[in-house]
Protein backbone atom coordinates (compact mmCIF):
# COMPACT_ATOMS: atom_id res chain seq x y z
CA UNK A 1 0.00 0.00 0.00
CA UNK A 2 1.20 3.52 -0.82
CA UNK A 3 0.55 5.80 2.14
CA UNK A 4 0.96 9.54 2.43
CA UNK A 5 1.79 11.12 5.79
CA UNK A 6 0.83 14.74 6.44
CA UNK A 7 1.98 15.91 9.84
CA UNK A 8 1.50 19.21 11.61
CA UNK A 9 -0.16 20.90 14.53
CA UNK A 10 -3.41 21.35 12.55
CA UNK A 11 -4.08 24.35 14.74
CA UNK A 12 -6.64 24.38 13.17
CA UNK A 13 -6.84 22.25 10.04
CA UNK A 14 -7.96 24.20 6.94
CA UNK A 15 -8.61 23.78 3.22
CA UNK A 16 -4.93 24.30 2.39
CA UNK A 17 -4.03 21.12 4.29
CA UNK A 18 -6.83 19.18 2.64
CA UNK A 19 -6.05 20.36 -0.87
CA UNK A 20 -2.34 19.58 -0.62
CA UNK A 21 -3.16 16.10 0.69
CA UNK A 22 -5.58 15.52 -2.17
CA UNK A 23 -3.21 16.78 -4.86
CA UNK A 24 -0.38 14.58 -3.60
CA UNK A 25 -2.72 11.59 -3.28
CA UNK A 26 -3.79 12.05 -6.88
CA UNK A 27 -0.31 12.71 -8.30
CA UNK A 28 1.37 9.73 -6.63
CA UNK A 29 -1.62 7.36 -6.74
CA UNK A 30 -1.64 6.96 -2.97
CA UNK A 31 -4.04 4.50 -1.40
CA UNK A 32 -4.37 6.56 1.76
CA UNK A 33 -3.23 9.78 3.35
CA UNK A 34 -2.76 9.82 7.12
CA UNK A 35 -3.20 13.11 8.96
CA UNK A 36 -0.88 13.06 11.97
CA UNK A 37 -1.45 15.85 14.51
CA UNK A 38 1.54 16.63 16.71
CA UNK A 39 0.91 16.23 20.42
CA UNK A 40 3.83 18.35 21.65
CA UNK A 41 5.62 20.11 18.77
CA UNK A 42 9.41 20.24 19.31
CA UNK A 43 10.23 23.47 17.48
CA UNK A 44 7.79 26.10 18.74
CA UNK A 45 5.08 26.57 21.38
CA UNK A 46 1.53 25.69 20.39
CA UNK A 47 -0.68 28.78 20.02
CA UNK A 48 -4.30 28.86 21.09
CA UNK A 49 -4.34 26.43 24.02
CA UNK A 50 -6.07 23.64 22.08
CA UNK A 51 -5.32 20.16 23.32
CA UNK A 52 -4.25 17.28 21.13
CA UNK A 53 -7.73 15.75 21.47
CA UNK A 54 -9.41 18.98 20.37
CA UNK A 55 -7.20 19.38 17.32
CA UNK A 56 -7.58 15.70 16.41
CA UNK A 57 -11.35 16.09 16.64
CA UNK A 58 -11.18 18.98 14.16
CA UNK A 59 -9.18 16.80 11.77
CA UNK A 60 -11.78 14.05 12.02
CA UNK A 61 -14.52 16.52 11.14
CA UNK A 62 -12.51 17.89 8.21
CA UNK A 63 -11.75 14.53 6.57
CA UNK A 64 -15.10 12.84 7.19
CA UNK A 65 -16.54 11.55 3.95
CA UNK A 66 -13.22 11.02 2.18
CA UNK A 67 -12.38 7.29 2.35
CA UNK A 68 -8.78 7.96 1.29
CA UNK A 69 -8.12 10.21 4.30
CA UNK A 70 -7.61 8.96 7.86
CA UNK A 71 -6.56 10.34 11.24
CA UNK A 72 -3.60 8.84 13.08
CA UNK A 73 -3.36 9.59 16.80
CA UNK A 74 0.06 7.95 17.05
CA UNK A 75 1.76 11.01 18.53
CA UNK A 76 -0.98 11.58 21.09
CA UNK A 77 -0.77 7.97 22.24
CA UNK A 78 3.01 8.00 22.41
CA UNK A 79 3.16 11.17 24.48
CA UNK A 80 6.22 13.31 25.10
CA UNK A 81 7.82 15.48 22.46
CA UNK A 82 6.44 14.68 19.00
CA UNK A 83 9.64 13.85 17.15
CA UNK A 84 8.67 13.00 13.58
CA UNK A 85 11.55 10.56 13.15
CA UNK A 86 10.05 8.40 15.92
CA UNK A 87 6.66 8.48 14.18
CA UNK A 88 8.10 7.39 10.84
CA UNK A 89 10.02 4.54 12.46
CA UNK A 90 6.90 3.34 14.25
CA UNK A 91 4.88 3.38 11.02
CA UNK A 92 7.60 1.29 9.35
CA UNK A 93 7.55 -1.27 12.18
CA UNK A 94 3.76 -1.58 12.27
CA UNK A 95 3.32 -1.67 8.48
CA UNK A 96 6.61 -2.93 7.01
CA UNK A 97 5.08 -3.66 3.60
CA UNK A 98 3.80 -0.13 3.00
CA UNK A 99 5.61 2.53 0.99
CA UNK A 100 5.42 5.89 2.73
CA UNK A 101 5.39 9.39 1.25
CA UNK A 102 5.99 12.14 3.79
CA UNK A 103 4.41 15.43 2.65
CA UNK A 104 5.96 18.75 3.60
CA UNK A 105 6.28 22.32 2.33
CA UNK A 106 9.44 23.63 0.72
CA UNK A 107 9.73 26.16 3.55
CA UNK A 108 9.97 23.29 6.06
CA UNK A 109 12.40 21.37 3.85
CA UNK A 110 14.76 24.34 3.98
CA UNK A 111 15.13 23.69 7.74
CA UNK A 112 15.45 19.91 7.60
CA UNK A 113 19.08 20.07 8.66
CA UNK A 114 17.92 21.21 12.11
CA UNK A 115 15.56 18.25 12.59
CA UNK A 116 16.36 15.42 14.96
CA UNK A 117 18.32 12.66 13.17
CA UNK A 118 17.48 14.21 9.81
CA UNK A 119 19.80 11.91 7.84
CA UNK A 120 17.59 8.93 8.68
CA UNK A 121 14.50 10.45 7.03
CA UNK A 122 15.85 9.78 3.57
CA UNK A 123 16.23 6.06 4.29
CA UNK A 124 12.75 5.62 5.80
CA UNK A 125 10.39 7.07 3.20
CA UNK A 126 9.91 9.14 0.10
CA UNK A 127 9.55 12.87 0.73
CA UNK A 128 7.16 15.01 -1.31
CA UNK A 129 8.07 18.68 -1.07
CA UNK A 130 5.14 20.91 -2.02
CA UNK A 131 6.23 24.06 -3.79
CA UNK A 132 6.19 27.41 -2.10
CA UNK A 133 6.82 30.63 -4.08
CA UNK A 134 10.44 31.04 -5.14
CA UNK A 135 11.50 27.39 -4.89
CA UNK A 136 12.68 24.91 -7.52
CA UNK A 137 14.23 21.46 -7.76
CA UNK A 138 17.69 23.03 -8.01
CA UNK A 139 16.85 25.06 -4.95
CA UNK A 140 15.90 21.91 -3.03
CA UNK A 141 19.22 20.26 -3.88
CA UNK A 142 21.01 23.35 -2.68
CA UNK A 143 19.09 23.26 0.61
CA UNK A 144 20.25 19.75 1.49
CA UNK A 145 22.77 19.68 4.34
CA UNK A 146 26.32 19.36 3.02
CA UNK A 147 26.91 16.02 4.71
CA UNK A 148 24.17 14.28 2.69
CA UNK A 149 24.66 15.87 -0.74
CA UNK A 150 26.75 12.93 -1.92
CA UNK A 151 23.87 10.52 -1.17
CA UNK A 152 21.64 12.02 -3.88
CA UNK A 153 21.47 12.06 -7.66
CA UNK A 154 19.22 14.75 -9.23
CA UNK A 155 16.82 13.87 -12.03
CA UNK A 156 15.53 17.26 -13.23
CA UNK A 157 13.16 15.85 -15.86
CA UNK A 158 11.42 13.80 -13.16
CA UNK A 159 11.61 16.60 -10.59
CA UNK A 160 13.17 14.33 -8.02
CA UNK A 161 16.35 13.70 -6.08
CA UNK A 162 17.11 9.98 -5.91
CA UNK A 163 18.60 8.82 -2.60
CA UNK A 164 20.97 5.89 -2.40
CA UNK A 165 18.45 4.05 -0.20
CA UNK A 166 16.07 3.75 -3.15
CA UNK A 167 13.71 6.42 -1.86
CA UNK A 168 13.40 9.85 -3.44
CA UNK A 169 12.72 13.48 -2.62
CA UNK A 170 10.07 14.71 -5.08
CA UNK A 171 9.54 18.36 -5.91
CA UNK A 172 5.81 18.87 -6.40
CA UNK A 173 5.26 22.15 -8.22
CA UNK A 174 2.03 24.05 -8.68
CA UNK A 175 0.72 23.74 -5.13
CA UNK A 176 -0.16 27.27 -4.01
CA UNK A 177 -2.65 27.57 -1.15
CA UNK A 178 -2.25 30.71 0.87
CA UNK A 179 -4.54 29.74 3.75
CA UNK A 180 -2.74 29.54 7.09
CA UNK A 181 -3.79 28.35 10.53
CA UNK A 182 -2.57 31.61 12.03
CA UNK A 183 -4.95 33.57 9.77
CA UNK A 184 -7.88 31.39 10.87
CA UNK A 185 -6.96 31.91 14.53
CA UNK A 186 -6.64 35.67 14.10
CA UNK A 187 -10.03 35.94 12.42
CA UNK A 188 -11.67 33.96 15.20
CA UNK A 189 -9.98 36.08 17.84
CA UNK A 190 -11.49 39.21 16.31
CA UNK A 191 -14.92 37.69 15.67
CA UNK A 192 -14.61 37.73 11.89
CA UNK A 193 -15.79 35.12 9.39
CA UNK A 194 -13.69 32.05 8.55
CA UNK A 195 -16.12 30.80 5.94
CA UNK A 196 -14.45 29.21 2.88
CA UNK A 197 -11.17 28.84 4.78
CA UNK A 198 -12.13 25.67 6.64
CA UNK A 199 -14.75 22.96 6.01
CA UNK A 200 -18.23 23.82 7.35
CA UNK A 201 -18.08 21.11 10.03
CA UNK A 202 -14.82 22.58 11.32
CA UNK A 203 -16.16 26.13 11.14
CA UNK A 204 -19.28 25.26 13.12
CA UNK A 205 -17.32 23.42 15.80
CA UNK A 206 -14.74 26.19 16.19
CA UNK A 207 -17.45 28.80 16.63
CA UNK A 208 -19.68 26.65 18.84
CA UNK A 209 -16.82 25.81 21.20
CA UNK A 210 -15.39 29.36 21.01
CA UNK A 211 -11.94 27.95 20.18
CA UNK A 212 -9.31 30.69 19.83
CA UNK A 213 -11.72 33.36 21.06
CA UNK A 214 -9.87 36.07 22.97
CA UNK A 215 -11.66 35.21 26.20
CA UNK A 216 -11.11 31.42 25.93
CA UNK A 217 -8.62 29.69 28.21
Amino acid sequence: MKVGILGGTFNPIHYGHLRIAEEVRDRFALDRVLFVPAATPPHKPLAGNLSFAQRASLVERAIAGNPAFALSDIEGRRGGTSWLIDTLREFRVVNPGDEFFFIMGSDSFADIGSWKEYRDYFSLCNIVVAERPGTSLAGLFGQLPADVLGEFVPYPAEKRLAHRSGYSVYFFAGVHHAVSSSTVRELLQTGRSIRYLVPPAVEHHLIEQEFYATHST
